[in-house]
């Protein structure tokens, strides 16, 4: 037995070997995971439906409902005035913005399940005062309250399905969590279309209240899924550790593979923080900006690339489509159901994401980010020009709903999944709960900043922009282009541990050709029996601290 009774821990310097086989059991309990992303999915986009069902707008603004035959003129005034609509809309995501900065703290002292499962319950919580409003206020608050959940939920699933998979699919099955979100937004659709034309309260409630289903069906089955193994590690319990590994591996516990990776991430951690010794409460935070702006290695660095990353997937304007699609298909004048074109935007991200699954691990993570962006941004100046120059063409229209649909393609399977899986890879473990949340917590901080703001840029009472929004959302892709070219690294294929290495010895543009040559337990110690160091095991096991 190693000093202070600490486990020992067989080690390796392959670094081929400091990872079991893939099993179907990896498969699915990390796909079961990814189910987080239809409770995502259906709560982000049932509002955008909600908002243009006349009762809903009746109930909200006491207007009339126009009469049979009534003018192009009168139909267009009968909307959500464009404060409602941006508070409406807007308030989740404030909610989730602050619900993932918590949960980044609770991931750590209660563990990566217990947190996603209390995301479940408050999310509960603000369903049932949403389906219980019949004004603005409690829907507000409704909303508010789920978006705590929601931003639990969002920024952990992503950390315990990066720390659970295994390497070679890492990729694919965070993917698969975008999916589900694109499969969340599809049945927030379909009930839409299924009850805007209810002329009672059923025309709302019935979209809000299915969203308790997912929480459930969520919130109960990770309950038995185990508990990521790098929890474990930073807590120092390492035999928990092993037996987690061992589930999830689907090895015995005494396995040389279980042996070999559990080494790695201790030792990985102990690297780590040697690096930037651990402190305080306050200062778990304050090491997420520590470092060099100009070493990519740094946790400065790591951390502005991970909430810069989701910035940059909101700015993608994606969301604008799924959002406000419904009424900016009404805008347009030449569309007799926006409904149904929302619908068939929405399919289109469905049927388009499960091709990352399989890119996303040939091609990388890079590559799918710089050509998705150059496709987006071609897509969405075409549609700017031609709803600018020949917009009341139903034909011209029809051009653009088509290059939308091509826009959302190359959205959906590239930075669609790809941004959510290089912030689940990029953080040490020290920091990693905290990476990942500040992360998240940028893409709904940008989120609510795009939902507050759009409604001023469209709204045919303010800016009136029309399609020439699309000018500002293929600006913003160009700067996603620039970006994904000069800063986004290449993890395709790495262990976590060996993407701090590739961090260290390469630069973006060159991390593709990087290649594994050794391992942090081999760097810091092996005995002669081939077992880790004795006074890091012990070291790591002394330091476990949720902090």
């Amino acid at each position: 037995m190693p000093a202070d009774g600490a486990p020992e821990v067989t080690a390796t310097n392959d670094v081929d070997r400091i990872e079991a086989p893939i099993t179907w059991k990896a498969y699915l309990m990390c796909a079961f995971a990814a189910f987080g992303g239809i409770y995502f999915g259906y709560d982000s986009g049932y509002i955008n439906g909600v908002k243009a069902m006349p009762y809903f707008i009746n109930q909200q603004t006491g207007l009339p409902y126009p009469p049979p035959g009534a003018s192009d003129a009168d139909k267009e005034y009968f909307v959500l005035e464009a404060w409602r609509d941006s508070l409406i809309t807007s308030i989740l995501s404030a909610g989730t913005f602050f619900g993932a900065i918590i949960a980044g703290d609770l991931a750590d002292f209660i563990g990566r399940r217990l947190t996603i499962i209390s995301g479940c319950a408050v999310f509960m919580v603000g369903v049932i005062l949403q389906t219980a409003s019949t004004g603005l206020g409690l829907i507000v608050a409704g909303r508010l309250v789920a978006g705590f959940g929601v931003g639990f939920v969002s920024a952990i699933i992503i950390l315990y399905m990066s720390e659970c998979s295994p390497k070679k699919i890492r990729g694919a099955v965070v993917a698969g969590y975008q999916f589900a979100i694109t499969i969340g937004l599809l049945l927030a659709s379909c009930v839409d279309y299924a009850t805007q034309n209810r002329l009672d309260t059923g025309s709302y409630r019935i979209p809000i209240a299915i969203q308790m289903l997912w929480a459930l069906i969520l919130g109960a089955g990770i309950a038995f899924l185990p508990e990521s193994p790098r929890y474990f590690v930073k807590r120092g319990k390492l035999d928990n550790a092993a037996n987690v590994l061992a589930r999830l591996r689907g090895q015995p516990v005494n396995s040389d593979y279980v042996q070999y990776e559990l080494a790695e991430i201790v030792a990985n951690h102990e690297y780590e923080l040697q690096v930037v010794p651990q402190g305080s409460y306050w200062s778990s935070w304050t090491n997420c900006f520590k470092g060099s702006l100009f070493k990519s290695s740094s946790n400065l660095r790591r951390t502005i690339l991970g909430t810069s990353m989701q910035m940059m997937q909101q700015w993608t304007g994606v969301n604008f489509v799924f959002y406000f699609g419904t009424t900016f298909f009404r805008q347009l004048g030449t569309i007799s159901n926006p409904f149904l074109i929302s619908l068939i935007t929405t399919l289109v991200n469905v049927v388009s994401t499960p091709i990352s699954f399989w890119t996303i691990e040939r091609f990388g993570r890079r590559p799918l980010l710089i050509w998705g962006a150059l496709g987006m941004l071609v897509c969405e100046f075409l549609v700017a020009i031609m709803g600018t120059v020949d917009g009341d063409n139903p034909a011209t229209v029809r051009a653009m709903i088509a290059f939308i649909c091509i826009y959302i393609f190359f959205f959906a399977s590239t930075w669609g999944p790809g941004a959510w899986v290089v912030i689940g890879e990029i953080f040490p473990l020290p920091i990693r709960s905290r990476g990942v949340a500040l992360s998240t917590s940028s893409n709904w901080l940008w989120n609510c900043i795009i939902t507050v703001i759009t409604p001023y840029l469209v709204g045919t009472d303010r800016g009136n922009l029309g399609p020439k929004v699309f000018f500002l959302w293929g600006s913003l892709c160009t700067a996603c282009f620039v970006y994904a070219y000069l800063l986004v690294p290449e993890t395709k294929g790495l262990s976590l541990e060996q993407v701090d290495k590739m961090l260290e010895e390469t630069t973006p543009r060159n991390s593709s050709r990087w290649v594994p040559h050794t391992t942090f337990a081999g760097e810091l110690g092996l005995t002669e029996k081939g077992t880790l160091a004795p006074e890091i095991v012990a070291d790591v096991a002394r330091k476990g601290s949720v902090v």
